[in-house]
């Protein structure tokens, strides 16, 4: 039972025993003890006033002298106005710290939950490669896979490809017209950086074309509408619809160029999938489900043939499903795509990682599901997330002007590289070890960056402050986690074997607080769970490796002459370093054990 377990227990212990009254667990209210004051955890007792009909400081004093007397663990206590500040002794964090001794998978839940999740991330298209926009979506949707994992729930992690649509289209037709029988083979490009030049070409053509049309008389909108290449890639998409040999070969032959690329970009990054949905094949069912509801009369359609559902009655508009020509859009393959994954597993929600720009969609999607009568719509989530900027703005894929994935994450191990020269850590080393430290410091300083921001909010991305040594980031996390291996290597080296801690041994605050630190974990990893916030992961092992620096800089380790003390100080800093690289891990942060 943990201490915050034990107390609650114990008060409601004691106002019954004290004032003859029952309160319930709920009742109750802990929590931790302000730093200014002497405790560990503290009670807040005005609640419990109507039952002594006493004051605040008298009922506190009554029950803390309750809680000294039945709990061995309660050394003191203090009251201050109305809180009751309870002093939990030395001997029970030393207990706590011998308990998670040696736990390798400290932090993870011992039993299964018997809750499934599916987190649907990255959902890239096949138009163009991924981008610093797509870094947030994959590190969140695989760190949130691997925190509910922790928590003891089954997790399947899947991703969509939208590779198909008028934006596929837009890169076949600029390919046909201008690459005159170019290849990723023959360019030396990667696919899906090759495929995506077309995306921005036929962007840049199809703005020539309509100044041309304007400077001819004709309105923007009509302008828009009309030009050319537009109107050939719109036939394409009906071509390829259609089953013409020729369109889906052409199509198949660039997605598979962008799919290899995006798996090389996928194996750096250090995300996967359990299972990979293409929007090619579950668009059909979708327009199934749609032409069904209209004929069930739950959708409805405009004299154009387009079909639609009304959600007025929702408050919301009308959500166009199926195109006047009978194409289908985003909205129509997410139903098919739902329906299909619901009837494969059974699972008690389904979370789509998606920006925060497609918040209507998702309420859409929901709505309409119920509509259509199915079960499972109100099992769909979004997880939301703000989006990345940089300091010049927003990106922008059809001008080119996005960060690309492949290029920042190559920029940020160029500069773990150079820092890491700069500083002489690695003399000893290989070529190849060295490269490896590299790599997992610049994709560290990356992940941590973007992780330890609230999902819900926009960030800013800064690379540079994103690698500092110094501070909040991934490097210093990483250089604590080294700093503590390095320790404990040096007291193998001096035969030292670290066993359970002594529970009589004296030990200072700094030391028991790192301990309570330690003992935070699994909590941590809960609200993480329940709030799907990887940030409170991040800024948990921030502070952990801040508090447990501090404690190297005023305390001994190797050269503490007392056994038992230095024995104690050692396990404290291999579990610190547990927590560490296990809280880190679950963010998909790799610990070196050298810096």
């Amino acid at each position: 039972m943990s201490i915050e377990s034990l107390l609650t227990a114990k008060v409601i212990e004691a106002v019954k025993q004290c004032y003859g009254a029952a309160v319930e667990a709920k009742d109750i209210q802990l929590q931790p003890t302000r730093k200014d004051f002497a405790g560990d955890l503290t009670v807040v007792v005005f609640p419990f006033t109507r039952y002594s009909h006493k004051s605040p400081e008298e009922t506190g004093k009554e029950l803390g002298e309750y809680l000294k007397q039945n709990i061995e663990e309660v050394q003191d206590y203090n009251v201050i106005k109305g809180f009751l500040n309870v002093v939990i002794s030395s001997a029970y964090w030393l207990g706590i710290l011998n308990e998670v001794a040696g736990e390798e998978r400290y932090g993870y839940a011992k039993q299964a939950s018997g809750k499934s999740y599916m987190i649907e991330y990255s959902s890239p298209n096949t138009n163009k490669p991924l981008h610093l926009g797509h870094i947030r979506n994959n590190l969140l949707g695989w760190s949130v896979s691997e925190i509910q994992k922790a928590n003891g729930h089954e997790v399947k992690m899947v991703n969509l490809v939208n590779d198909r649509g008028i934006h596929i289209c837009k890169s076949m037709i600029a390919w046909q017209k201008y690459a005159e029988g170019a290849t990723p083979e023959s360019t030396g490009m990667k696919g899906d950086h090759f495929v995506g030049d077309y995306y921005v070409r036929f962007d840049k053509e199809y703005k020539a074309e309509i100044k041309q049309l304007m400077e001819q008389g004709m309105e923007e909108e009509e302008a828009k509408k009309s030009a050319p290449i537009l109107l050939e890639a719109q036939e394409m998409l009906r071509k390829w619809e259609a089953g013409d040999e020729a369109t889906v070969a052409l199509w198949r032959r660039m997605n598979d160029w962008v799919l290899k690329g995006f798996d090389e970009t996928y194996r750096l990054m250090g995300v996967g999938f359990d299972k990979v949905y293409f929007e090619s094949q579950t668009y059909k069912k979708g327009r199934d489900i749609v032409l069904k509801g209209l004929a069930d009369g739950v959708l409805y359609k405009k004299d154009t043939g387009s079909v639609w559902a009304d959600l007025t009655g929702d408050g919301l508009d009308h959500k166009l499903l199926l195109r006047d020509d009978g194409t289908s859009v985003y909205m129509t393959q997410d139903i098919g795509t739902a329906y299909e994954r619901f009837n494969e597993f059974d699972m008690d929600e389904m979370i789509y990682v998606v920006g925060n720009e497609q918040n209507y969609h998702f309420q859409v999607l929901s709505l309409i599901c119920g509509k259509l009568g199915f079960s499972w719509a109100n099992k769909i989530k979004h997880l939301s997330y703000g989006m990345v900027e940089l300091p010049e703005g927003k990106m922008k894929s059809r001008e080119g002007t996005v960060v690309d994935a492949d290029d920042l994450m190559q920029e940020m191990i160029n500069t773990a590289r150079a820092t890491s020269k700069e500083l002489g850590k690695l003399e000893g080393y290989t070529e190849a070890e060295s490269e490896e430290v590299y790599r997992k410091v610049a994709l560290g300083a990356l992940k941590y960056f973007i992780l330890k921001v609230d999902p819900k909010k926009t960030m800013m991305f800064n690379p540079k402050e994103s690698i500092d040594f110094n501070g909040n980031t991934g490097p210093f996390i990483q250089y604590t986690y080294a700093r503590i291996q390095s320790i404990l290597r040096k007291a193998v080296e001096n035969g030292t074997v670290i066993g359970d801690s002594d529970l009589h041994i004296t030990i200072s605050d700094k030391e028991q607080d790192l301990i309570k630190l330690i003992a935070k974990l699994p909590a941590v990893v809960k609200e993480a769970g329940d709030n799907y916030s990887p940030a409170l992961l991040a800024n948990y092992s921030y502070d952990l490796a801040k508090e447990f620096n501090q404690f190297y800089h005023d305390f001994s380790i190797l050269k503490e002459e007392d056994d038992k003390v230095r024995n104690f100080r050692l396990l404290l800093a291999k579990e610190c370093g547990t927590a560490i690289r296990n809280a880190m891990g679950m963010l998909g942060i790799e610990m070196p054990e050298r810096m």
